[in-house]
């Protein structure tokens, strides 16, 4: 495979972590990576909403950061129906939302994760930051 899983652990929750290379194709593959796990954990349902905003964040990352990119799926322990997906990078800026004037070609990623996610946000980390969302699970699959 073109991306390495880094662990998928039953502490605190279950997850899967992985880092992509700063290029282009991280984009895919890290759509791809999230599309496949989530469906492996019988959560199709989110799968295309949560592989749209990884790809929105993982353009963020590669056009405003250098270095690697992580992306982590949590299905958090004691809290049933929600999934947490973070996209780190080691930029210590954190994203604004802005509004795209209607012309513009990009800047619309953040608002589609606020409009499509239950909730999110980012916080700073040692080495850069971290942006996360939370998406709503259908209660069929907790």
């Amino acid at each position: 495979m073109a991306w390495e899983v880094i662990g998928v652990i039953d502490t605190e929750g279950v997850r899967a972590e992985w880092t992509f290379p700063a290029d282009p194709g991280a984009v895919r593959t890290a759509r791809a990576a999230v599309r496949g796990q989530l469906r492996g954990w019988g959560l199709e349902p989110v799968s295309d909403v949560a592989a749209l905003l990884v790809s929105e964040l993982v353009t963020n990352s590669l056009r405003h950061a250098t270095g690697p990119i992580g992306v982590r799926l949590v299905r958090p322990a004691g809290i049933g129906g929600v999934l947490l997906v973070e996209v780190s990078d080691p930029l210590p800026e954190l994203p604004r939302e802005r509004e795209a004037r209607p012309d513009d070609e990009s800047g619309r990623g953040l608002q589609l994760v606020a409009s499509s996610s239950r909730r999110w946000g980012s916080r700073p980390g040692i080495d850069g930051k971290t942006v996360w969302f939370e998406l709503a699970l259908p209660d069929r699959v907790d």
